[in-house]
């Protein structure tokens, strides 16, 4: 038995569709992704060499690592001020990351409200046969009260917008659909600029509130980006849901000969499993009301940080539980949760990267414990990301909604920059994709069409101009991989098509890690010590040449895992 199928055995826990029933093949497509598969490789004289590189190559990445955060380090004392206590015995931890901090200096209290909103709803529906509708609609408002007080009157004005645009403009659907984004576009930059300001300056009745109580999260702001695709999300769907019923009811169908109503929702088996029929579902137009609204704008658990559901989704899951909702699935959900916090806190524990790259303190480090700071600041921003996704999603779980999995790859796991955003905030993606990229011509109007994808994901990020070209420049940086997969797929059946396959994939990871740490991690004088020291040494071209290969035989091991995926019935596409 190879390494990599000892691991993958002792893995079968983080199965993608243990973790997303989203994920669980069905047929015919089950059979057609099987067929497509190539024989195993595990066993091979080839990748039991790369088995054999694995095991040597990634304990010595990681010992790179905790050697550059040792006390014994030269530049310890440079970066010890930002390092606190911490539980294990000896160690002290890298909590220098503010945004990370929040999240688990507050892990308890999180905890508690977990337990404390999926208690109290049951306690409340068994007493008071209490619908769940009406018990998200009364919890979400005093929920949006605790966490943004008196600022939560901006983000029920923003909401309140959108659905009188949908309203007064449902018979004109383009004028709609246009007011709706561009409102959403022009709030970002409006918050951007008014977010600190009493509500008096807008309308003086509201004195009263000035100053009041500014709930538990001052920066409303932030968490109203996720309410805004809510918003758009709702109203988008009502808007579809109301032109889809004049067109019914335009044409004389066997189907309103026989009495029944052409706008009301078709409830069956293939609605509640499959994710595309919910969304695309065709509910009554009565059912997109003032009270499902804000019944699915603040719901509890989704509304600080996601994942994004979609209203239709939301809706008939709300009614419906999903048959995905079991005890065992939600337990394994949580262990591969607690699983995540637990490494997280043992990388912050014994490898202060974070804090080494805020102080700079990489003075006389080879290229390789450079780029071992760079690697695992990425690893360290992934996991800050991943682990509250994953506690929303547990929450949610627990409560009985099942929305999707934000991440579905590590981020060592990648080797293509598009396979790479299709995996990344997971939900984010569906959600552009459904209300942007397909409305705008898809694949018939790529170029396009991606444009106004990362307009928006930049702008929905943060108002920087920075950022704006950053989302025009990932475009351009798409294009070449695009291309050049479609020009190399006519070869896919010779034998060096893999190795090549390899190359590239090597080369775009290189792209991807200095992108990355250039914009997250080293910045620039980190980087230009890095690419000095690479290429002006010896040791540096030396390592350049090792890291190439490694790189290499990574991602032949990232195409045979993806290639036992199919084998089960699995192509995730990314």
């Amino acid at each position: 038995m190879s390494l990599f199928t000892a691991v993958g055995k002792a893995l079968t826990f983080l199965y993608l569709p243990n973790v997303d029933a989203r994920f669980e093949p069905r047929e015919p497509q089950k059979s057609r992704v099987m067929a497509s598969a190539g024989k195993p490789l595990w066993n091979t004289a080839e990748f039991k060499v790369y088995g054999f590189l694995f095991a040597i190559v990634v304990p010595w990445m990681i010992k790179t690592a905790i050697d550059v955060s040792s006390s014994s380090n030269r530049n310890y004392p440079v970066y010890e001020k930002l390092l606190s206590n911490g539980w294990i015995p000896g160690r002290k931890v890298d909590n220098s990351d503010a945004q990370y901090r929040f999240f688990r200096d507050n892990f308890l209290l999180l905890m508690l409200l977990l337990l404390a909103h999926t208690g109290i709803r049951r306690a409340v529906e068994y007493v008071t046969k209490c619908s769940r509708p009406m018990f998200d609609f009364v919890f979400g408002f005093i929920f949006i009260f605790a966490v943004h007080g008196v600022n939560s009157i901006r983000v029920i004005a923003h909401v309140m917008i959108f659905f009188t645009i949908a309203r007064v403009l449902k018979n004109y659907n383009k004028a709609a659909v246009l007011l709706l984004w561009s409102y959403g576009i022009f709030s970002l930059f409006f918050n951007d600029k008014y977010r600190n300001y009493y509500l008096s300056y807008f309308w003086k009745p509201l004195t009263v509130f000035d100053p009041g109580f500014m709930g538990i999260v001052k920066r409303w702001d932030v968490f109203y980006n996720f309410t805004l695709l809510r918003a758009l999300s709702f109203n988008l769907d009502y808007l579809k849901s109301h032109n889809d019923k004049k067109s019914r009811l335009s044409k004389k169908t066997d189907e309103e000969g026989s009495g029944s109503n052409p706008s009301s929702p078709k409830f069956n088996p293939a609605m509640i499993s499959e994710e595309r029929e919910r969304i695309n579902a065709n509910l009554d137009i009565s059912d997109y009301n003032l009270f499902n609204y804000f019944s699915y704008l603040f719901y509890a658990p989704l509304f600080i940080a996601g994942p994004i559901l979609t209203f239709n989704d939301f809706f008939i899951q709300s009614r419906a539980p999903l048959p995905s909702i079991n005890w065992r699935r939600t337990a394994n959900y949580a262990l591969i949760f607690f699983i995540c916090v637990l490494n997280m806190e043992l990388i912050l524990h014994f490898i202060y990267v974070v804090a080494i790259s805020k102080a700079k303190a990489w003075k006389g480090d080879t290229p390789f414990q450079i780029s071992m700071i760079g690697l695992f600041n990425l690893n360290i921003i992934w996991l800050k990301l991943l682990i509250p996704w994953r506690f929303f999603r547990l929450w949610a779980l627990v409560d009985g909604i099942d929305p999707p999995e934000n991440m579905i790859r590590c981020m060592d796991n990648n080797y293509s920059a598009l396979a790479f955003w299709k995996g990344w905030h997971r939900s984010y993606n569906k959600f552009v994709v459904k209300y942007i990229y397909i409305p705008l011509g898809g694949g018939s109007n790529r170029v396009l069409a991606s444009l106004a994808v990362f307009t928006f994901v930049a702008v929905w990020h943060d108002i920087q101009l920075r950022l704006l070209l950053w989302g025009w420049c990932v475009v351009l940086f798409l294009l070449p991989e695009l291309f050049i997969s479609k020009y190399f797929k006519q070869f896919s059946g010779e034998w060096w098509y893999r190795h090549i396959c390899a190359a590239g994939g090597a080369l775009n990871i290189w792209l991807m890690m200095i992108a990355n740490l250039y914009g997250f991690c080293l910045d620039h004088d980190g980087m230009k010590l890095l690419f000095t020291e690479m290429f002006s040494t010896f040791d540096g071209l030396v390592f350049f040449v090792l890291a190439c290969a490694s790189l290499f035989i990574a991602v032949q091991v990232m195409f045979e895992y993806r290639q036992e995926e199919k084998r089960h019935g699995l192509d995730v596409k990314c």
